[in-house]
């Protein structure tokens, strides 16, 4: 049991099953894009322990940048996306893949996907090492998938309450 702010969690996927799960994910995502040069996008802050564990796993050349978007307050989403530091790369005629940490709702995965279609990308693709498939209302699934996990909240491994618990090496679920 671990204690964070007023709200206690309990074990819920181990580290090395996290990796075990991310050297998996990388291997497809070469076999993929083998022969292209994709941008990946890390959705911060939830996505960069991801990104970077995810990253070193690929074996084709790609470019990595980083946005900053919010659809939570603490343990709900809002269900608007307000996006907070923008994409400064050229995007157009590119083939890029969305790095999240976590897709539950879709709202800001849909969001990002209409973003990157109007500036004209070659093909938008989705990894993330959380889907909550019954939680989920908007946009497609994602294309790359570590964890399909239940409609409960979760932290650790990049995910936070309250800004708490990223350091987290195992992923934590609400008890």
């Amino acid at each position: 049991m671990l204690k964070i702010l007023d709200k206690e969690f309990v074990p819920y996927i181990s580290a090395e099953d996290i990796q075990s799960r991310i050297k998996e994910m990388g291997a497809k995502i070469s076999t993929s894009y083998k022969g292209t040069k994709p941008l990946l996008i890390s959705v911060l802050n939830g996505s960069f322990i991801f990104t970077a564990d995810l990253i070193r796993t690929i074996d084709t050349p790609i470019e990595v940048t980083f946005i900053r978007v919010a659809s939570y307050e603490a343990l709900k989403t809002t269900g608007k996306v307000r996006e907070i530091l923008g994409l400064t790369e050229n995007v157009f005629g590119r083939d890029i893949l969305i790095l999240e940490d976590i897709v539950d709702t879709g709202t800001t995965l849909q969001h990002l996907s209409e973003a990157f279609q109007d500036l004209g990308t070659k093909s938008i693709k989705v990894a993330t090492l959380l889907h909550k498939p019954d939680a989920q209302e908007k946009a497609s699934k994602p294309d790359f998938v570590g964890f399909e996990i239940p409609n409960k909240f979760v932290i650790g491994f990049g995910l936070d309450y309250e800004g708490m618990g990223r350091e987290l090496k195992e992923i934590y679920q609400l008890a």
